[in-house]
């Protein structure tokens, strides 16, 4: 059916709805037998009653209301309008005697308060019951096209009982084809226990899952819980194996909203579940005011990181968002996303590599960003200690490039995206993004842009990062590759770290190295050993673990911030800024330019020692003992490092 003749059979529907209780209540309150004026009376007044009705109806925005998809919110709203327009109605009733003598059709307004009221309570039943009834349909026409293809049912046990638990149920309800079914929910909680919820009973607690599951023959649990920290996830996964039972969860059920929750993407408990924390909570207004309205640039788009921080600005609607990113390839992904869940947004992919300046220029210059997100880098630290030539053009003097061009062009504000590595690194990929937070912060001393950095470890599900080489040699049958038994890293999923990345820009005044909290650090050994238990395998077992040793530039452990940092708390809870003395930025400049000759001559010692020179703390390993080249001099006889 055409939108037209929806809203037109809608329409009519209402418009009947509301002559039909009028005349039933009309016909209620003079038991079925009305008096003959009155009759008239009435009838000349219906229409005018139903156009009243109507347009409060309208204002309230009812008539716009999808009748598949009404909610106990949608009838309360129509309850509100159908009172306003008695409301009004009997205010006229009450008033009409006093002005029948001067106004003469003042008397058609004297409808008996029995017949208004009637009307009322039959205009709301009928009006939401029409809907009810729209739904209820529409509902069984879903369940029958869901049971052609509905899978084999499985006895499941719902954990967690509250709002998150309530609106997955009633979805399972909707949706046969999932073929879960529900024995009862589990929940902690003991106010609920024994309750029937959404016509499902609590039947017990979390420790009782074995007993439940063998009691009702359950094979699976669904985790349900709305906010959910990992702790709580862990713990309910082991009770789940204990009990034989396989567990899931609905990804972002702990970011339920307005009632919404897609089940077709059920799927096992994953790592990332076991190491959530409390859900970042935002400042949103404050966010919003940064970006709403605003032309927004992200460099290294394309990347896990980049490409969350266009999905996160992309929901606060700013002007235009400019995509640069060297890989064509993940540059068209990225795009093609945005596009499609933000197709009001201009998004503007630029295929453009940070170091070539001419290119950077054109961006700057034809789209004016006044938002800018650096997040292009080489991350990868044992590629960078291999390759240490393109690190520094890329993470030292890229940065250069972009973020001069931001203080010329007057953006107001720019945020580097840097690493728990860069605090006294041990490698080439540390120290260049060192080097870049150094800059950035000099430059932030005589810029108008406020420039700030924010600095956070591993990512979960990152390209290259731990977690999917795992996955891979676990689906390969092993070994899994461990480089050290005491191995640590601070671990945050990709949305939560991108959430702190975005509040932090709109707390940045200027000059900030921002430090996220990223919790307590996790043994890498400790992350195998889940992967292979969330897998259906045990370690050492079905899986063997292998110790490969540390290498080239790796840490057994990485720290936030240096003690000579000074760190203070921000207006929120999870975010740090580091305390710095700014460096000189005619030194720090002659010594980038030494590094890109150094670069063009492909000299790699040298570049080492110009890295160890720009950054004091960097220790570097990979050093030979011969003398220094004539470049390297000259480097060394150089005006040194200086701090304001």
């Amino acid at each position: 059916m055409s939108r037209f003749k929806n809203r037109t059979t809608q329409f009519l529907i209402d418009i009947g709805v509301l002559m039909i209780a009028f005349m039933l209540a009309m016909l209620l309150r003079f038991d079925w037998d009305v008096p003959m004026p009155m009759f008239r009376q009435l009838m000349i007044v219906l229409p005018y009653v139903v156009l009243l009705q109507y347009a409060c109806l309208s204002l309230l925005g009812i008539t716009r209301f999808s009748w598949r998809f009404i909610s106990l919110r949608d009838a309360v709203r129509i309850f509100v309008a159908v009172a306003i327009s008695t409301g009004l109605l009997v205010g006229l009733r009450l008033v009409s005697p006093t002005l029948v003598d001067r106004v003469a059709l003042a008397r058609y307004a004297m409808v008996p308060l029995g017949v208004l009221l009637g009307d009322f309570v039959l205009a709301f039943l009928g009006l939401a019951g029409v809907r009810a009834i729209r739904r209820l349909l529409g509902e069984q026409l879903a369940s029958r096209s869901h049971r052609r293809a509905e899978k084999p049912r499985s006895p499941t046990l719902l954990v967690g009982a509250g709002q998150g638990g309530v609106l997955i149920a009633q979805e399972i309800a909707r949706r046969p084809d999932l073929g879960i079914v529900p024995v009862g929910f589990v929940d902690d909680d003991p106010v609920k226990q024994g309750a029937l919820i959404h016509g499902i009973k609590v039947l017990g607690t979390t420790k009782d899952l074995a007993h439940l599951a063998q009691r009702f023959g359950a094979k699976q649990a669904l985790i349900t819980i709305s906010n959910a920290p990992g702790t709580a996830i862990r713990r309910i996964t082991e009770r789940c194996n204990e009990a034989g039972l396989t567990a899931k969860i609905v990804p972002g059920a702990y970011e339920i909203v307005r009632g919404r929750v897609n089940l077709s993407r059920i799927r096992q408990v994953a790592i990332e579940d076991l190491l959530r924390r409390e859900p970042v909570k935002l400042d949103a207004e404050a966010v919003a005011d940064v970006f709403r309205g605003q032309p927004v640039m992200v460099t290294g788009a394309g990347g896990s990181i980049g490409s969350e921080l266009c999905r996160q600005v992309a929901a606060y609607r700013p002007s235009s968002l400019v995509l640069v990113e060297r890989s064509e390839n993940s540059l068209f992904e990225i795009h093609l996303e945005l596009a499609s869940r933000f197709p009001d947004l201009d998004v503007v992919p630029c295929v453009a590599d940070i170091t070539d300046v001419g290119r950077m220029t054109q961006i700057f210059r034809d789209h004016r960003p006044l938002v800018v997100f650096h997040a292009a880098a080489h991350k990868h630290v044992p590629m960078m200690e291999w390759n240490p030539i393109e690190a520094v053009k890329n993470n030292i003097l890229g940065t250069q490039v972009v973020a001069d061009l931001a203080d010329s062009l007057a953006v107001e504000r720019f945020v580097m995206i840097s690493t728990d590595k860069a605090v006294n690194p041990t490698s080439v990929m540390g120290a260049t993004k060192r080097a870049a937070e150094l800059y950035i912060q000099g430059l932030s001393g005589q810029s108008a842009t406020h420039f700030a950095t924010v600095r956070f470890g591993n990512v979960l599900g990152s390209a290259g990062s731990v977690i999917p080489i795992f996955r891979r040699q676990i689906e390969e049958g092993g070994p899994i590759t461990v480089t050290h038994p005491d191995m640590t890293r601070y671990f945050m999923t990709i949305p939560e770290a991108v959430q702190l990345v975005v509040q932090a820009a709109a707390l940045s005044r200027g000059g900030e190295t921002f430090i996220l909290d990223m919790g307590q650090p996790v043994r890498i050994l400790d992350l195998a050993h889940d992967l292979i238990r969330l897998s259906g395998l045990e370690p050492e077992k079905d899986i063997e673990i292998r110790f490969t040793g540390v290498r080239p530039g790796e840490k057994l452990f990485e720290e936030l911030s240096t003690l000579s940092e000074g760190i203070e708390r921000t207006g929120h809870p999870k975010i740090f800024n580091g305390s710095y003395q700014s460096p000189h930025l005619p030194a720090l400049r002659a010594q980038f330019e030494t590094l890109a000759q150094l670069c063009k001559a492909s000299s790699i010692d040298a570049i080492r020692r110009s890295l160890v020179q720009l950054v004091p703390e960097y220790a570097d390993g990979a050093l030979d003992s011969e003398p220094p080249t004539k470049v390297e001099q000259s480097l060394r006889e150089s005006k040194p490092l200086e701090v304001l």
